[in-house]
């Protein structure tokens, strides 16, 4: 007789998305959705730490998020990881947000990525 577990799978996923061109302070940019890899069986596993990285050019910080269906949270850098979404279903697309500070010209946010750790 075999056992069957049921507990879900870990493992981690990643995806580099395209650049943002974030142009005002009142209204945030968004990036495209970043859904998992096709045939990455997720089932009802959960998040558990999301690493993320993007590039401005220098001296030009942008106020950035990194968002699931449920929640946004605010980022500290560039580069980063976070445990804040940690339970969240890890087949949602996410997305980063973006927005200038008052009197910003605008700026390009390139080499989005996010690793995302799940179970």
């Amino acid at each position: 007789m075999w056992v069957v577990s049921a507990e879900a799978a870990t493992g981690s996923w990643s995806r580099d998305v395209p650049g943002v061109l974030v142009a005002m302070s009142d209204r945030t940019s968004q990036s495209q959705a970043i859904s998992p890899p096709a045939g990455i069986p997720l089932g009802g596993a959960t998040l558990t730490r999301v690493q993320w990285r993007f590039d401005t050019p220098p001296s030009h910080p942008v106020n950035a998020w990194l968002c699931h269906p449920e929640r946004c949270v605010a980022l500290s850098g560039m580069r980063g990881s976070t445990t804040a979404l940690e339970g969240m279903l890890a087949n949602a697309p996410l997305h980063f947000r973006f927005a200038l500070s008052p009197g910003q010209r605008p700026v390009r946010v390139q080499g989005l990525q996010v690793i995302v750790n799940y179970r």
